[in-house]
């Protein structure tokens, strides 16, 4: 990556102040903005996401409202650009069918999209590691193919995604004082640091901003449809390589990475984006608990193969 200054390093600003939305309120907005949708019934949906309150609306749409106003960005790009990427692309994504605007106390644009089905990934639902890896792999491909022309660049839209990984220096070295005691700060620090020192050339790609196992749905253990494009954008695509660490086998891993013939530094930043991301999560998690099992997993994925040199 060109040098980076301090001055160059966005701030990414205090914590979102998100607002609730319940289902009534759902209601009236529809009711009010898309008559012919009334009759609808509406319904949340369990682990609907962080950055939207999501509702199922009737058998075949959801319903996606931003919990706050920086993730409230995302709703024009989102409409612009799925259709765009949509037909290069050889997984289902979200089809964008209304867009509607604030209203009955609710501040904010917000979607319409057709209903994807299926179940959210995991690993002991995914019936074929390698497949599904290589499957998901075929996907970032077809994404990074996509002219770049007008793309949207990094910024709140998407949180500095597509840019340099010092956006996170701050967040990563707050967490790794808080974790002293609790994992191997040495390293983690030390995998850190060859992350922040991998240079990138400088090719601008698409990629998506969150391959996480709750955008990745699954048909029979398959990889079916790939949801919730908000932080896409055009810039550095290694923000879509932190998956190989967090949801990856070791053998799905290797497949990945030699479908997509990532170089050394790619693939260190890569393992910084799953890094600092893992290392915040664990930072504010209890010691027990799922969640703080699940950083662990990760962590020790990521040790494992940083130590090994088993990326290949």
């Amino acid at each position: 990556m060109p040098d980076v200054g301090a001055d160059d390093v966005p701030d990414l600003g205090p914590l979102p102040e998100r607002v609730a939305v319940d289902v009534a309120q759902v209601r009236r907005l529809v009711a009010g903005q898309f008559p012919h949708w009334a009759d609808l019934p509406v319904e949340p949906v369990a682990d609907g996401g962080w950055d939207n309150w999501t509702f199922r609306l009737g058998t075949g749409m959801s319903v996606r409202l931003p919990s706050a106003v920086e993730y409230a960005e995302a709703v024009a790009k989102e409409h612009r650009w799925l259709p765009v990427l949509a037909p290069r692309l050889p997984l289902p994504v979200p089809t964008p069918l209304a867009k509607g605007g604030p209203g009955e106390g609710y501040p904010y644009a917000w979607s319409v999209y057709r209903w994807l089905d299926g179940e959210t990934a995991r690993a002991d639902r995914i019936a074929d590691p390698v497949r599904f890896a290589l499957d998901l792999a075929g996907f970032v491909v077809a994404l990074q193919g996509v002219d770049v022309a007008d793309g949207p660049r990094p910024g709140r839209h998407n949180w500095y995604r597509g840019g340099t990984l010092r956006t996170y220096d701050g967040l990563a070295d707050r967490a790794l004082t808080a974790l002293d005691g609790r994992i191997d700060v040495g390293l983690a620090g030390e995998v850190w640091r060859r992350a922040l020192d991998a240079r990138w050339d400088g090719a601008e790609r698409w990629f998506h901003g969150d391959l996480a196992q709750g955008n990745l749905l699954l048909d029979d253990g398959h990889l079916a449809a790939i949801i919730d494009f908000g932080t896409c954008g055009v810039g550095d695509p290694s923000c879509d390589l932190a998956i190989a660490w967090t949801l990856l086998t070791a053998d799905g891993r290797r497949a990945f990475r030699e479908r997509l013939a990532v170089d050394d530094a790619t693939w260190a930043r890569g393992r910084g984006w799953a890094l600092w991301k893992t290392l915040v999560s664990y930072a504010n998690a209890p010691d027990v608990g799922e969640a703080a099992a699940n950083s662990r997993r990760i962590l020790d994925e990521i040790f494992a193969e940083y130590t090994n040199g088993d990326s290949r």
